[in-house]
């Protein structure tokens, strides 16, 4: 039997068109909904047009059970002289909160980010009563970088957001 708080048994892989219904299934759960920007009734076919729009700068991951999707997590590179720094997303199954999948997901992406793209800046917004969430960034390596007040709508009141960066020092070259 395997245990839901063990990790081991997730499997993260590229976020595929085909995944489109699961992953609106996904992000239209309630506790998603509130945590993120996502805007309520979004339908499969929006999701799969999305999915079929990102660039070759997003990388969009998903974690999965025995073939369920129960988490998806985006690093969206920025343009130009922001090129360094990319912006991330974590969103998990509101059954499954706890059971180490967003730490999966985040720890792939910072892999990503760190060893293949050369990204050095990962920033983020989070509720700011989104107390796991933090924890997590901060486990991770993100420090706080202030409050955006009255920041987006959620359930009818305008609530607040921190922004949060992890920022990697490049590595000097190592000496021939």
């Amino acid at each position: 039997m395997t245990d839901a708080n063990d990790p081991s048994d997730i499997n993260i892989r590229a976020a595929r068109v085909v995944d489109f219904e699961a992953i609106a299934a996904l992000m239209s759960q309630p506790g998603i909904r509130s945590g993120t920007l996502r805007q309520p009734f979004a339908t499969p076919e929006q999701t799969r047009k999305w999915l079929e729009s990102l660039s070759d700068v997003s990388v969009v991951i998903v974690a999965e059970r025995a073939d369920r999707i129960l988490g998806m997590a985006g690093l969206h590179r920025s343009k130009g002289r922001r090129h360094h720094s990319a912006a991330l997303g974590i969103s998990v199954d509101d059954d499954h909160r706890g059971e180490g999948i967003g730490k999966s997901l985040l720890t792939a992406l910072i892999d990503a980010a760190d060893n293949w793209l050369g990204i050095s800046r990962i920033e983020l917004t989070v509720f700011t009563d989104n107390e796991p969430a933090i924890a997590l960034y901060r486990k991770a390596g993100f420090e706080m970088e202030g409050t955006h007040r009255a920041y987006a709508l959620r359930n009818g009141v305008l609530a607040d957001v921190f922004a949060m960066a992890r920022i990697r020092e490049p590595a000097a070259p190592k000496a021939a």
